[in-house]
């Protein structure tokens, strides 16, 4: 029955890729001006995740307390390396016009590798508890929305028709389902790995929340927006805390 869940919450996190769609029907001013609210939403559930289901949770698993925080630290640093060789974001010179072919190729790997990566999450997530798998893939899908977004934004301006871009987009977001079936050969063979791979997974939500996210949301400086922003963010980790009165 995990496994059904596990593979279900994997399709429906890859089916945000679609999200591309409805930014056609949404006029573009109206969807740069509510943007931040997702992202807001989706640094608190990031790190609701991270701090109230997946780092106890190692810490129940690994008696070594040392190891579960080297081992988010680790996380961090491997998000931090692979976007540095991926280049997930791009900025400044990456747009320029003799760019955006090699642009949109890049972005589909990538987003291919860090949906492979989800799906693992994911996977490792539903093997603990089924509360702890839906929490993750609340807050898997929460940080896709903005991100595919922006993703399917790149790819037209790399000169992919609208259609060709939501296909590659889907394709790449399927990534994830074969993450999750990697993640339970891992937990087949050895429960051991799952309780390395929970602060792992810990840390790069970490990174992406912290790293990523929030400075995106430090370019809006109007009060109003700023506030909408923390009453977001908090929502986010509370949605996150009350998954836990289901474990």
């Amino acid at each position: 029955m995990i496994y059904i869940y596990a593979l279900i919450s994997t399709i429906i996190v890859s089916l945000v890729s679609l999200v591309g769609v409805l930014s056609l029907s949404i006029k573009e001013e109206f969807t740069r001006k509510y943007i931040f609210l997702f992202v807001s939403l989706a640094v608190g559930a990031l790190l609701g995740d991270s701090f109230i289901h997946l780092i106890p949770e190692s810490f129940e698993k690994l008696s070594n307390g040392t190891s579960v925080g080297l081992l988010v630290i680790s996380g961090v640093l491997l998000f931090f390396i692979l976007e540095k060789f991926l280049h997930w974001h791009h900025h400044g010179d990456d747009t320029e016009e003799n760019h955006t072919h090699p642009v949109g190729k890049l972005i589909i790997f990538s987003d291919g590798v860090h949906n492979f990566i989800d799906g693992i999450i994911i996977g490792t997530s539903f093997l603990i508890s089924i509360p702890v798998g839906i929490a993750t893939t609340i807050a898997v899908i929460l940080h896709e929305i903005p991100q595919e977004l922006g993703d399917f934004a790149v790819l037209l301006h790399a000169g992919y028709t609208k259609r060709r871009a939501l296909w590659f987009n889907f394709l790449s977001a399927l990534m994830a389902v074969l993450g999750t079936l990697v993640a339970f050969m891992i937990g087949g063979i050895s429960e051991d790995l799952i309780a390395w791979v929970l602060p792992l997974a810990a840390g790069g939500f970490i990174y992406v929340a912290v790293a990523d996210l929030m400075p995106e949301l430090h370019k809006t400086t109007v009060v109003k927006s700023s506030l909408l922003q923390i009453s977001a963010l908090v929502l986010g980790v509370f949605l996150m805390f009350c998954l836990t009165f289901l474990e």
